[in-house]
């Protein structure tokens, strides 16, 4: 199994002193995809249709690994939404910022949330401790933003209805490390694809349990301000 998949956990896990195997990778600035701006991205399409012209754009074999990633994020982002979902696929800031105000509404003010290192983790896939209480933070609306596998940032961004649960809390690593986590429950998961992995990691079916996930340092959780 990808050991990237280790984000999941249960409502009930949400206790001080429980032990969860999570996988939080390494932040490595100089490997990290650039963010563009809308100008300069918007003279790139962005579709599956166009990508073997992106391949040649991006001096990328068909049968690479950057191939098969651009692949993958193209056809998630041309996926329907399920129902009561909102998403977009937004290559530049300005996009992101676009969809939080078509969701949230034009005057709304908004904050943001994120998972934040305060040491850098040893090892990826090790287990963590939750040292304090989880702190929920109250919102009517979430927006989670997670980078794709791009030659530049790519965020996904997707909005759910359904009583959506967010938390931050205090993690201890195996090796005295320190995440301030991100973490979000989905409290209706009754319309989610049965093969999701989510349910094959935490061994149960669509809409019996919530869900819930940590966010990775490089996702942005947006929450309104008013709530």
């Amino acid at each position: 199994m990808d050991p990237s998949l280790n984000v999941f956990f249960t409502i009930n896990d949400l206790k001080i002193g429980k032990t969860i195997p999570i996988y939080f990778p390494n932040k490595d600035p100089s490997t990290s995809p650039h963010l563009l701006s809308r100008e300069e991205t918007s003279s790139i399409p962005f579709s599956l249709s166009q990508l073997p012209y992106l391949l040649e754009l991006f001096s990328f074999s068909e049968d690479s690994q950057q191939a098969k990633g651009m692949e993958y994020t193209l056809r998630q982002c041309e996926v329907e939404p399920i129902e009561g979902e909102t998403k977009t696929c937004a290559t530049s800031l300005e996009s992101v910022l676009d969809f939080v105000r078509s969701t949230f509404g034009l005057d709304t003010q908004f904050k943001v949330l994120t998972t934040n290192y305060v040491t850098n983790p040893i090892k990826q896939l090790q287990n963590y401790t939750i040292l304090e209480e989880p702190k929920e933070i109250l919102a009517t609306k979430t927006i989670g933003c997670h980078i794709m596998p791009y030659p530049f940032v790519v965020y996904y961004c997707h909005s759910r209805e359904g009583g959506n649960r967010l938390f931050e809390m205090l993690l201890g690593g195996e090796n005295g490390e320190r995440i301030q986590a991100a973490g979000i429950c989905h409290m209706d998961t009754s319309q989610w694809d049965k093969d999701h992995v989510a349910f094959h990691l935490l061994k149960f079916k669509p809409g019996s349990s919530p869900v819930c996930h940590f966010f990775q340092a490089d996702s942005i959780v947006w929450v309104p301000m008013n709530t």
